[in-house]
């Protein structure tokens, strides 16, 4: 568990084509995408947020989320405690 914890920059490394990056919000916001993985197979679906009544069942918790995203840079992780400092990209405004 303990190298679990030990994170490099280069875990966040991940090719994203430009395309995908979402510049507005959807506007309707249910329509948004929703990966799901089964994991017994390790098969992936392609979804509708929507779909996500399928995959609930009474006593699931669901957690939402409604935080803003800051643009920001990772400067590092400090490995003598878990903390995330990160720092504002120059010319972007929050």
């Amino acid at each position: 568990m303990q190298d679990r914890l030990m994170t490099k920059t280069s875990d966040y490394y991940y090719d994203l084509p430009q395309e995908l990056i979402a510049q507005t919000p959807l506007e309707r916001r249910d329509s948004s995408r929703l990966m799901v993985l089964n994991k017994k197979t390790g098969e992936l679906e392609h979804k509708v947020f929507t779909d996500i009544l399928d995959y609930l069942h009474p006593g699931d918790v669901l957690a939402v989320n409604n935080s803003r995203v800051m643009p920001s840079r990772l400067i590092r992780i400090s490995r003598g405690a878990s903390t995330l400092y990160a720092k504002p990209r120059s010319g972007l405004s929050s």
